[in-house]
């Protein structure tokens, strides 16, 4: 007849015979979480190795194994000729009832014992759903990337003997070789005039902006904002206690002159921008409106903070160059992604701004980032230096202002009485402007309906708004077609 302590065996440890782990690691986790909660007491003698193998069904050899384990631990102590018997490690045990629900073992506690704050202002706005098509906010399509190159370049690096140190070693600046190549690269592609020192190389833009906003706001701050814009970068601010205040926006970006009116020097904190295409609208700032903000900031005392999402992908001849690279007075931090065009995976954030303040900056970036990605920086920085980046956004750009015409012209020919819009210079989104009469919302239930997701951070529509961004950059021509033709048929 079994003992109850060989019944309880049974029950608690469950082994997965095709897993990875170790079978003795698997009993070894299973018998000490039994212990911990206090199904086998202090003082439980536990069946022999031979026993305890038959049990398990598993070799004396893995038995012994697993009592060497708990015993190494301290969980159990061998008694020559006793036995084998339940130890606490140095403190009290508390004693549950050892026989009840067992079933609990299999299980991770799905609340917490303790009190935590919870934020409302970080909850995920993004939708999901398993359409074959979608639109999206204006992200690239990686079917478009050069994995092959990718790859040869960033393999190279991992294999470079040079960089085996570096990869062994923390190193919160970054790569100082990438940092090289991408301040030559920022200068010629954006006319600005800055250094290694004036870099600062994080995971993303929306790490750029969180360490900006810990470096620069503190509680009550004002942020002026435009009228429409980036949600994410409004909740960062926000998460931080800021006050966040808007400006309006016509033809020519936001309206500096309203900041003038309304505002007095020293009341402002920072003024958050997408000049080159205002997001969601796709406007770009006009030149004489960007001479104006300089003077502004200058005169009122508040940090610009420029977010160029989507420098890379400009289709006119005439380029717009961002603020940065004709501020005198150090009021502008610039912000961006270098590889945008990539893959994610290949993506890195930047922030540009004078030296005193990337100082501090650096603090906050070496407590959440603090081992960076220098293989991948080595790569990048590579790739920059071969004139590999230029080659591959030459390729792409041609590709997405064809998606943009041909977009363009489908929304023109199928939902033309419905919509109006302005062909957007550059980036890989268009803003488009809808009948009053149409609940937008409505339309994107339909469409999901219908295999095309229109998450609804892409809908604006309010008293004074009607409108919908519409991301092309990630569909081919014939992918476009259907979606455009999934849109119609469910107005």
């Amino acid at each position: 007849m079994s003992s109850p302590v060989e019944n309880l065996l049974l029950t608690i440890v469950k082994l997965d015979r095709k897993a990875q782990m170790p079978i003795y690691l698997q009993a070894v986790q299973q018998l000490v979480n039994a212990i911990q909660r206090g199904y086998l007491l202090v003082g439980t003698k536990m069946p022999g190795t031979r026993v305890l193998g038959h049990l398990l069904v598993v070799h004396r050899k893995t038995a012994v194994a697993i009592y060497g384990e708990l015993e190494a631990q301290g969980w159990v102590e061998v008694r020559p000729n006793k036995g084998t018997f339940v130890i606490a490690q140095g403190q009290e045990v508390k004693i549950y009832k050892p026989y009840e629900q067992l079933t609990s073992l299999a299980k991770y506690p799905q609340q917490t014992g303790y009190d935590f704050r919870r934020s409302n202002i970080l909850d995920n706005p993004f939708d999901y759903a398993q359409c074959r098509y979608t639109f999206n906010d204006g992200v690239p399509d990686i079917r478009l990337t050069q994995l092959q190159n990718l790859t040869r370049v960033y393999s190279a690096s991992m294999k470079r003997k040079s960089n085996r140190k570096r990869i062994g070693a923390y190193n919160q600046e970054g790569s100082e070789y990438f940092k090289e190549q991408l301040s030559n690269f920022l200068n010629m592609s954006r006319g600005l005039h800055i250094g290694k020192e004036n870099l600062l190389i994080t995971r993303s833009a929306e790490m750029s902006l969180y360490i900006i906003s810990q470096t620069l706001l503190s509680p009550n701050d004002v942020v002026l904002v435009g009228a429409l814009s980036m949600f994410t970068v409004n909740m960062v601010f926000q998460k931080m206690g800021a006050r966040i205040l808007t400006i309006p926006i016509d033809d020519e970006g936001i309206d500096v002159s309203y900041i003038r009116q309304h505002f007095q020097p020293g009341q402002i904190r920072m003024v958050y921008i997408t000049p080159h295409h205002h997001y969601p609208t796709t406007v770009t700032l006009s030149a004489q409106r960007r001479v104006d903000l300089l003077q502004l900031a200058t005169s009122f005392g508040f940090a610009i903070v420029e977010d160029d999402y989507d420098y890379d992908f400009q289709y006119d001849k005439s380029v717009m160059m961002p603020l940065a690279s004709a501020d005198l007075n150090g009021m502008v931090i610039y912000v961006g992604s270098f590889g945008k065009s990539l893959a994610p995976a290949f993506r890195t954030g930047f922030v540009v701004a004078p030296d005193n303040i990337m100082v501090e900056m650096r603090k906050y970036l070496g407590i959440i980032d603090r081992q960076g990605d220098v293989v991948m920086e080595y790569a990048l920085g590579e790739m920059i230096e071969e004139g590999e980046i230029h080659r591959h956004l030459k390729k792409s750009l041609k590709v997405y202002r064809e998606r943009r015409d041909v977009c363009c012209a489908l929304l023109r020919s199928e939902l033309g009485g419905v919509l109006d819009f302005q062909i957007p210079s550059g980036g890989l989104a268009i803003w488009t402007r809808w009948d009053t009469q149409i609940s937008l919302l409505r339309v994107a239930g339909q469409c999901a309906k219908n295999d095309l997701l229109i998450p609804k951070t892409l809908l604006y529509q309010n008293q004074t708004v009607s409108a919908m961004r519409i991301g092309f950059g990630h569909l081919s021509v014939a992918e476009m077609e259907v979606a455009v033709g999934i849109l119609k048929q469910s107005i």
